[in-house]
């Protein structure tokens, strides 16, 4: 994730998108595509291990341990789906 984020900052640093077409341009190009979802796949992923790791600490009960889990989960997965669907929606 790191090394995305430092790509992305020294891209825009050296050469920034200045319209819509160039930012469409730089995003839908194969290896910025599949960079950008393979980060924010990580970055869902990362979420869901920290706040599982909260929700494990500090809820006790067992039914609103398990409730929550699977709340958000799903709104993680929803949250994956979306972007994918931004990111391939580009190429379409």
């Amino acid at each position: 994730m790191l090394i995305f984020v430092v790509a992305a900052l020294v891209h825009f640093a050296v050469d920034p998108p200045h319209t819509y077409v160039d930012w469409q341009g730089w995003i839908t190009g194969p290896i910025v595509s599949i960079c950008t979802m393979v980060f924010f796949v990580a970055l869902f992923a990362h979420a869901w291990v920290g706040l599982r790791d909260v929700i494990m600490d500090y809820v006790h009960p067992l039914v609103v341990r398990v409730c929550l889990l699977v709340l958000l989960g799903f709104s993680l997965a929803a949250m994956v789906v979306w972007v994918m669907r931004i990111l391939l929606k580009g190429h379409g």
